[in-house]
């Protein structure tokens, strides 16, 4: 699926394009199922282009069957379920993918479940273990808990021994979080966050906050930070500015950074890959972590998928029906 203009979820139309030919250190994954996230949405708006080199084509998570390797991959992965962080053309009935940003996935595992899982894997792995240095005894605020980025990232820090505290936007979303793990959970919309989490933290705040919002929220975070805090932001949905007091930031020595997954290496996200690989993946494997799963769609109702992430009712992940191979 893909549209020519910019616009709402109606500018998506089916299209046929010749299948495509992995290359060296590719494979070609006959797509079961498609996750959908705030980027695809992003870029069907105009806001988000495909970096060089990478399908027009929205989508950046797949699961399904490698049906064709490329030159420098094992000929034994033919066949392989897997799923895969893809830089684009997820929306599509076959999808290139670098083989080593695949992941197994296990008869035990339905492919439906596995398409949800890549793209926020990836991106709280990075961000919340490597680029905010969460260890166990910590305590970290992550905004939007019941998003796909949000569920995975309750699930994956209490895993590791980390207090968690979110904000949702109704009651229904906070009672969903705390059922996923959060030990707090804050409805911004009736209350203050910075006093909530002063108040749980007995003002000491808390160390790692992973930030979707940006804009005003910034300074917001930071008074939440306790000395020595990590803030990270992965996303500017609500502004792409922020003024902060820089003092603040130089009295509790903190760490302010963030990041964006697609437009990465290959090379990075093969090692990022292989340590999730080690660290996480067998969490997903063996069932103790599984996506929140919201709603799935037809790939034909892809309109409809946009608008369900658009309005922000959704409790976990979005995803679209290829094949429905499971």
């Amino acid at each position: 699926m893909g549209f020519d203009d910019a616009g709402d979820p109606d500018v998506f139309r089916p299209e046929s394009l010749p299948m495509p030919e992995p290359g060296k250190g590719e494979v070609l994954i006959r797509v079961a199922w498609a996750g959908v996230n705030r980027p695809d949405v992003i870029q069907r708006q105009g806001f988000y282009p495909p970096p060089p080199g990478a399908s027009p084509i929205p989508g950046l998570e797949v699961s399904g069957t490698i049906v064709a390797v490329g030159e420098d991959v094992q000929p034994e992965l033919l066949n392989h379920r897997v799923c895969a962080l893809v830089s684009g053309g997820g929306y599509a009935e076959y999808c290139l993918a670098q083989a080593a940003h695949c992941l197994h996935v296990s008869q035990a595992m339905d492919l439906k479940t596995a398409a949800a899982i890549p793209e926020t894997l990836f991106t709280v792995w990075h961000n919340v273990f490597e680029r905010g240095w969460a260890k166990e005894g910590e305590t970290f605020l992550v905004h939007g808990g019941t998003s796909g980025i949000g569920t995975m990232a309750i699930m994956l820090a209490k895993q590791f021994g980390i207090t968690v505290v979110t904000t949702a936007g109704s009651d229904e979303k906070c009672d969903a979080a705390r059922e996923l793990g959060a030990n707090l959970a804050i409805n911004y919309k009736e209350q203050d966050f910075v006093e909530e989490v002063k108040n749980f933290t007995d003002g000491k705040g808390v160390d790692v906050v992973l930030d979707m919002v940006s804009g005003d929220y910034v300074a917001r975070n930071i008074e939440c930070l306790a000395d020595e805090g990590r803030h990270v932001t992965i996303a500017v949905l609500g502004g792409l500015k922020a003024t902060i007091n820089m003092a603040t930031v130089m009295r509790k020595r903190l760490t302010l950074t963030g990041s964006t997954l697609r437009p990465r290496s290959n090379a990075f996200k093969a090692l990022l890959a292989d340590e999730i690989h080690q660290h996480a993946w067998p969490l997903f494997e063996d069932g103790t972590i599984a996506p929140v799963m919201d709603q799935a769609f037809p790939l034909a109702k892809v309109a409809d998928a946009h608008r369900r992430m658009e309005e922000g009712d959704h409790i976990g992940k979005i995803v679209l029906e290829v094949s429905g191979e499971n």
